[in-house]
């Protein structure tokens, strides 16, 4: 059992049994091809999270009471395709025990593993992508569970919409879908991007945020940063409105590369989290969170959690 507890909450709100949030820390960094440090941001934004104060002015909320337990790292880093597979066992099994499940990583190719869970239990899913880079090659550096294939498996089967792309390679032209893409440099001249990014939305959405999609000024520590990000506001603004008008069914944060001497990206992804959670229970009473809204069976034949019984 994992002793830890998740920014210091307590311990009454922190057990499997009665959270509604689960937490899987990844810290896995064995595809990233230029700053390494990925696979210790977990433990950096827990530590910053311990120092968060946990009551949420804009809200009005402290999200921590409906329960947020911070389940056994997934460890496993003996090729990408295994730890890919550690992920989506984790997720698909605390997603069938009707829990909220989030993920902080770790580079963005844990996200492959997550993303085929959340597809194999909701309908219609879309995947919104807010990320620097396409990340859409179909495979790289001989592996198609590279952090640059991040959702190249999305975009061929779910419903992928991207934001805040300002890198990629020629050919990922090839297979990105040009209407469902919001580059950073068109962000600043289209008032209504927000609204127009929605409208291309079903209902249920997952949430991928690679935290190089900020601008490096409020946001250096990352592997791969890249200048013209996203800034805290108007991001918060564009997740509030995805929270407030579809059906968040999870969600993860990825490539956080911890400096010593650079603090404040830590606290930012701490923040980040417990604001992105805040937003989805802002109107939800602690006993009316029974069911996972959009939740289907799992359809995967191959998935060994398919007959498990929902416990919690």
């Amino acid at each position: 059992m994992n002793k830890r507890i998740y920014a210091g909450i307590p311990e009454q709100n922190s057990k499997i049994e009665t959270s509604k949030v689960v937490l899987i820390p990844v810290p896995y960094d064995g595809t990233s091809t230029w700053q390494k440090g990925a696979d210790k941001g977990p433990e950096a934004f827990l530590n910053a999270s311990g120092n968060m104060e946990l009551y949420d002015i804009e809200t009005d909320s402290e999200v921590y009471k409906n329960g947020i337990f911070l389940a056994e790292a997934v460890t496993e880093n003996s090729s990408p395709e295994k730890m890919v597979e550690a992920v989506h066992a984790a997720v698909k099994s605390f997603i069938i025990k009707n829990k909220f499940v989030t993920l902080f990583g770790g580079e963005h190719s844990i996200s492959i593993g997550s993303i085929r869970a959340f597809n194999e239990c909701f309908d219609s899913l879309t995947v919104v992508q807010i990320d620097a880079h396409a990340d859409l090659r179909k495979e790289y550096e001989g592996s198609s569970c590279n952090h640059a294939c991040a959702v190249y498996e999305a975009s061929q089967n779910t419903n992928l919409i991207q934001v805040g792309i300002r890198s990629m390679d020629k050919t990922e032209k090839t297979v990105m879908d040009m209407d469902k893409v919001f580059f950073a440099h068109d962000l600043a001249q289209d008032d209504y991007w927000m609204e127009n990014a929605i409208d291309l939305m079903t209902n249920n959405v997952f949430l991928t945020i690679d935290l190089d999609a900020f601008d490096p000024s409020i946001m250096p520590s990352t592997g791969t940063p890249e200048p013209g990000g996203l800034f805290w506001y108007e991001t918060l603004e564009f997740l509030k409105k995805i929270f407030k008008e579809k059906n968040v069914v999870g969600f993860d944060i990825v490539e956080l590369c911890p400096n010593e001497n650079e603090k404040s990206s830590d606290f930012l992804a701490a923040k980040l989290y417990y604001k992105m959670l805040s937003y989805k229970f802002q109107d939800i009473d602690e006993a009316d969170y029974d069911n996972i809204d959009g939740y289907k069976e799992p359809t995967n034949k191959n998935s060994k959690f398919e007959d498990e019984d929902n416990d919690y």
